[in-house]
C-alpha cells in the first residue's frame, strides 16, 4: 500500500511487491531478488501491506531473509484504517544470524486485521536489510519453519481418489469442458462425435447439460443435448456460465450464415422460450495466433475475462490472459499474467474460483506428472499479473496422461475434472473429487432471490450490482432473469458488501450483507426491491451505519450516500426529506433528539457534496413510527433505520 523508499520501480528485483505471497528468497541468508530493499538507510523506513480477507489476528510473522535486526515497530491497521502496535524494539542492531522470521504472538484485540506496517532503523544494521514476506494469523502456531526453505514442495491431498460421473453424463464418446453452476447443481460439458449431436456423428463437438438429482448420493440426471441456438452442426463449447447458470459464454462467434468466426467468444442467455441467439463478445484488440485452441472463462463477478491464447506479446505458445470489463460491457486489450503463470509452453483451461482470487489452470511447461498437469496459484493484488507460484495439484488429480479443465462450485467441496484414466471404452470421461477443507478455494456466501417492483411485487429486469462497503469498490455485476427476475451473487468471505438492482424508471432499495468473520460456505435468499422514481415514493437506505447510541456516520456508509448524490446531480430538479427512525430502548426524548441528529449528519454530507441545502429537509420520528416488532433484536433492529421521500422530481 506504501513504502518508504525503495531500491527498484515497478516489479523489479527488490520491489516492494516482493514482500506479497508466500516466502521465496533463496537461498537464505543471501540477497535475493525475491524480497524488498529500502533504498535508504535511515530510522523511520517503513513498508505497509494490506491482505484480502481480514482476522482477528494472534500474530504477525515478518521473514527477514537477509540481515535482520532492524525492525523498531509492527503495527496492525484494522477495517477502519486505525493503527494498533503490537511489536517494538528500542534497541535494534545486528543478529548473530544471517536471516530470521520474526514471529509476534499476542492476544486478539475487538478489531479486524486487514494490514501491517512494518518500521525499520536500517541505519543500525549495517548494508543491505532485506524482508521476504509478511504474514498475520489468527492462531499462535508457527507458521513459518525455520527451515522451511529446505522442506520438498508439499503435494496437495483430496479427500478421495476421483470418481467417474457415471454413464448417465460419460459415454464411449469423448466428454470434455466440464463447467459447473456456482450453486453446484447444474453440469455444462461438451460430447464429441456423438450421433446425438446437432450435426450428427461428424460433428466435432457439441454443449450437453446434467443436473444435479440427488444431493446426498451425489448423482447426476441423463445428460441432455442443450439443442439450439448454441448447438449447430460446428464444434461448440461452453467456457463458463453466470452465478444463476443463466449466462453463458461460448467458443467463438456465432455469424448469423450459420458459421463460426474462431476469433472471439460469444454469449447467450436463458429465456422461458431457451436460450438467445449467441452475441459476439467486445474483447479490444482481440487476437489468437492459433485459433484451432483458445479457452475463455467469464469469472463469477462478470468483471474480467480469463482467456488463453497464442499472442505475440506472450511467452510462448497459448498463455493466459484477462481482460477487464468496461462501462460499456465491452472488455479491455488482453493483460498477460505474468511470468509466474506463463512458460514457454501451453497453459490453457484458466478457472477462477468463486473466491475471486484462486486460480486453477492445465500447463504443458511447468514440471508435472504428465503431458499436461493441473496447477493452482493465487492471485496476490488487483494488479492480475502478481502470482504466488504455482503448486502441481498432486497425483491423485494429475497422471502421465493429459489432465485438465479443473472446475468448482461455488461451495468448493467438489471439483470436476476430465481425464483419459479409466475412461468409458478408453475415451474421455468427466470425474468429480472432493477438496479437502485446506485446500479449498477462500470461503463465499451465495445470495439468490428476485428483483421486484416494490408496488406491484412484479419481476422487474434490472442488473446488480455489489460493492465492497469498506473501499467503495464495485466487485461484480450480474444481469436478472428476464423471465422471473431471479439473480444469483457470490461474495467471497472477509468484507462487508452492498447490493442493488439499477433499472430505468426505478430507484434501488440496497442491502447489505457482512461476511467479514464467515467461516463456512452459505447461502441465503433476499429480494430486492425497486421503487418507482414517483413523489411520495419513500426509499430506505439500508447501508447507512451509525455508532452504536451515535449520530457519527461510519465510513461504509459513503458508498450509500455517494449513490444518493449521485441521484441527486442527475435529477438536478429533485427534492428530498431525510427520515429518521430509532427502536423504542431507552429515553423516548432521547431517541427523538438520535433520529433528528442523525438525518442531519446525512443532510451535512450531502450538501457537503455539492447538494444546494435547499433541496434537502430533515425530520426525526424517533420511535414512534416502528415498522416490525421491537420486542426481539431480529425484528427490533429495522426499525433503527434512515429514509428519504421524494417531494419534487
Amino acid at each position: 500500500m506504501e513504502v518508504s523508499s525503495q531500491k527498484s520501480e515497478g516489479k523489479e528485483p527488490f520491489s516492494p511487491d516482493k514482500v506479497l505471497g508466500e516466502p521465496d528468497a533463496l537461498p537464505l541468508g543471501q540477497i535475493s531478488d525475491n524480497g524488498w530493499i529500502p533504498k535508504k538507510e535511515g530510522p523511520k523506513e517503513f513498508i505497509e501491506v494490506k491482505f484480502a480477507k481480514s482476522v482477528v489476528a494472534r500474530q504477525v510473522t515478518v521473514v527477514e531473509n537477509f540481515n535482520p535486526g532492524s525492525i523498531i515497530k509492527i503495527e496492525l491497521v484494522d477495517t477502519r484504517n486505525e493503527r494498533h502496535q503490537v511489536y517494538e524494539n528500542p534497541s535494534p542492531g545486528p543478529l548473530p544470524e544471517v536471516f530470521r522470521t520474526l514471529q509476534v504472538t499476542f492476544s486478539p484485540g475487538t478489531y479486524r486485521t486487514i494490514g501491517v506496517v512494518v518500521t525499520l532503523n536500517t541505519a543500525k544494521v549495517n548494508g543491505v536489510n532485506q524482508i521476504d514476506a509478511i504474514g498475520v494469523a489468527d492462531v499462535t502456531d508457527v507458521m513459518v519453519k525455520k527451515d522451511f526453505r529446505a522442506a520438498p514442495t508439499e503435494s496437495i491431498s483430496f479427500d478421495s481418489a476421483m470418481v467417474n460421473l457415471g454413464p448417465t453424463v460419460n459415454t464411449k464418446f469423448t466428454e470434455v469442458r466440464p463447467v459447473i453452476a456456482p450453486d453446484g447443481r447444474t453440469l455444462f460439458f461438451a460430447r464429441q462425435g456423438s450421433p446425438q449431436n446437432n450435426g450428427g456423428a461428424r460433428d466435432p463437438q457439441d454443449v450437453w447439460y446434467s443436473t444435479l438429482s440427488n444431493a446426498k448420493t451425489k448423482a447426476w440426471s441423463q445428460a441432455k443435448n442443450i439443442g439450439t441456438p448454441i448447438n449447430t452442426a460446428w464444434g461448440n463449447g461452453v467456457a463458463s456460465v453466470s452465478a444463476d447458470g443463466n449466462t453463458a459464454v461460448l467458443i467463438s462467434i456465432y455469424k448469423p450464415d450459420g458459421t463460426f468466426d474462431p476469433k472471439g467468444a460469444s454469449i447467450t442467455r436463458r429465456t422461458r422460450n431457451g436460450w438467445t441467439a449467441p452475441e459476439k463478445l467486445n474483447i479490444q484488440d482481440f487476437y489468437n495466433d492459433d485459433p484451432e485452441n483458445v479457452d475463455f472463462f467469464l469469472t463469477t463477478s462478470g468483471k474480467q475475462l480469463l482467456m488463453a491464447v497464442d499472442r505475440k506479446d506472450g511467452k510462448g505458445q497459448q498463455d493466459l490472459y484477462v481482460s477487464l470489463r468496461q462501462d460499456d460491457g465491452s472488455f479491455s486489450r488482453p493483460i498477460n499474467l505474468g511470468s509466474n503463470v506463463n512458460t514457454k509452453a501451453a497453459e490453457f483451461a484458466p478457472f477462477l474460483a468463486a473466491d475471486g482470487k484462486t486460480l486453477y489452470f492445465a500447463s504443458e511447461g511447468l514440471k508435472g506428472y504428465g503431458k499436461s498437469d493441473i496447477f493452482y496459484s493465487k492471485r496476490l493484488d488487483n494488479s492480475w499479473t502478481n502470482w504466488s507460484k504455482p503448486r502441481n495439484l498432486g497425483p491423485s488429480i494429475n497422471s502421465p496422461a493429459a489432465d485438465a479443465y479443473f472446475t468448482l462450485s461455488a461451495a468448493g467441496d467438489e471439483a470436476y475434472l476430465v481425464s483419459d484414466r479409466n475412461g468409458t471404452d478408453e475415451s474421455r470421461d468427466i470425474f468429480r473429487i472432493s477438496l479437502t477443507p485446506k485446500n479449498k478455494p477462500e470461503v463465499v456466501a451465495l445470495v439468490r432471490g428476485r428483483v421486484l417492483d416494490a408496488v406491484t411485487r412484479k419481476p422487474v429486469t434490472a442488473t446488480v450490482r455489489y460493492e465492497n462497503l469498506i473501499t467503495g469498490e464495485e466487485i461484480g455485476v450480474v444481469e436478472t432473469n428476464p423471465t422471473d427476475g431471479s439473480y444469483t451473487i457470490v461474495l467471497p468471505a472477509g468484507a462487508h458488501y452492498g447490493y442493488r438492482a439499477d433499472a430505468k424508471g426505478y430507484l434501488s432499495e440496497d442491502q447489505n450483507l457482512d461476511v467479514t468473520d464467515r467461516q463456512k460456505y452459505s447461502e441465503q435468499t433476499q429480494d430486492l426491491f425497486l421503487i418507482p422514481f414517483q413523489v411520495g415514493q419513500t426509499i430506505r437506505l439500508n447501508n447507512i451505519f451509525f455508532a452504536q447510541s451515535k449520530y457519527y456516520l461510519r465510513e461504509n456508509s459513503y458508498p450509500e450516500l455517494m449513490r444518493l448524490v449521485r441521484i441527486m446531480k442527475d435529477y438536478p430538479q429533485m427534492e428530498i426529506r431525510v427520515d429518521g427512525h430509532t427502536d423504542n430502548q431507552g429515553d423516548p426524548a432521547l431517541n427523538m433528539k438520535l433520529s433528528i441528529d442523525r438525518v442531519n449528519e446525512v443532510k451535512k454530507y450531502l450538501v457537503s457534496k455539492g447538494i444546494p441545502g435547499n433541496r434537502i429537509t430533515t425530520q426525526g420520528f424517533g420511535d414512534t413510527k416502528p415498522i416490525a416488532s421491537n420486542e426481539q433484536e431480529e425484528t427490533r433492529k429495522m426499525n433503527r433505520r434512515v429514509e428519504f421521500v421524494i417531494t419534487k422530481k
